[in-house]
């Protein structure tokens, strides 16, 4: 197979790609900001540009309903929110309070919190308690890496035909492709696997940041 396309990321072509992004709002840095100050923790935001992706996504697909699995400090939702129409919603699920204060003060000061339906608690439950008619517009996992499969399960059936789902991390630092996977690398490769073999969608894994796979529902 010809991998004569393939560029290898080197600090010099990722700065690059992030100026392609453009730059964070005021309300984005600070959430940057605010964010690093978690430690290492901080690693679970996703980059600026991954951001600015979510949200032409949103504007692509026209969406107007948004489940989110893993809100962290929100930025991926307040991505989500910003995008959205008016009357749009995103339901995003976590079981940090701590963390999730955070994302309601970068949500407040943009101007979308009355877009935002936050749940906190096991999100398996809070899914499974969803209404099953397929209204969902756009769905994007970024949770615990071992409950990936079964958050999948439980949102397909409630996304409409033609409807994105997206689920992050799914290169795992790159481990995913190892030999021989371990932990949550392991489990991220099973839940590829999973996806791979879903007739119910037809997907894609694509290498930005931490690797990103797209679905479409059939």
């Amino acid at each position: 197979m010809n991998d004569f396309k393939a560029v290898v990321m080197t600090p010099q072509i990722y700065r690059y790609v992030r100026e392609q992004a453009g730059h964070p709002t005021p309300v984005q840095e600070k959430l940057i900001a605010r964010t690093a100050e978690l430690g290492d923790s901080a690693e679970m935001q996703i980059p600026h540009e991954q951001a600015v992706l979510l949200s032409l996504l949103v504007k692509l697909t026209g969406a107007q309903t948004v489940v989110e699995v893993g809100t962290y400090t929100g930025y991926s939702t307040l991505a989500f929110a910003q995008a959205l129409p008016p009357h749009g919603k995103v339901i995003t699920c976590d079981v940090s309070a701590e963390w999730t204060a955070i994302a309601e003060e970068a949500w407040q000061a943009a101007g979308v919190r009355d877009r935002i339906d936050l749940r906190i608690g096991s999100a398996a439950e809070t899914l499974a308690a969803m209404p099953e008619e397929p209204v969902v517009d756009l769905v994007f996992i970024d949770a615990d890496k071992v409950g990936y499969a079964h958050y999948w399960d439980l949102l397909v059936p409630r996304v409409r035909q033609g409807g994105l789902l997206l689920a992050d991390n799914t290169l795992y630092y790159g481990e995913a492709a190892g030999d021989q996977p371990e932990g949550n690398a392991a489990a991220i490769d099973a839940f590829n696997r999973f996806v791979r073999q879903d007739d119910r969608v037809e997907s894609v894994l694509v290498p930005i940041a931490d690797g990103l796979t797209f679905a479409r529902k059939k």
